[in-house]
């Protein structure tokens, strides 16, 4: 199939399976015309770097154990376990972050709601009001 084929089938854009190539994640034959020939086995590995996509995984990262889990069960692919321990590393770093961040904004709320009356906090609109 060509590479619209594919890109209908899976949902997945043209530029997008065009990027996957270039990052080693998929590898069309080429025609002599330069034309992509994707075999169908490829609607599952789309789907399968989707998948990783989904969970947060850069292509660098999927590349690293890509091959693996297309063969086998995730769980005998050793590269994925260390990859999902630093992506969980990463993320619980975030939520640390954006509860501080969440903190702040709260102590900003409560300090502007304790110095102004609620009627004039009710009246204001988007943007500072010097008033």
């Amino acid at each position: 199939m060509r590479i619209g084929e594919l890109a209908n089938r899976t949902g997945v854009s043209i530029r997008s399976l065009r990027y996957y190539e270039q990052q080693g994640l998929l590898a069309p034959k080429r025609h002599d015309n330069g034309y992509r020939e994707y075999s169908s086995f490829m609607i599952e590995q789309v789907q399968t770097i989707q998948f990783y996509l989904k969970l947060g995984l850069t292509t660098e990262q999927i590349a690293g154990f890509l091959n693996c889990v297309l063969k086998n069960k995730e769980a005998f692919c050793k590269e994925v376990l260390p990859v999902y321990q630093q992506k969980l590393k990463e993320i619980d770093g975030q939520i640390k972050q954006l509860e501080n961040i969440k903190s702040n904004l709260e102590e900003r709320i409560s300090s502007i709601i304790q110095e102004h009356p609620a009627s004039k906090i009710n009246s204001w609109k988007v943007g500072c009001n010097d008033e």
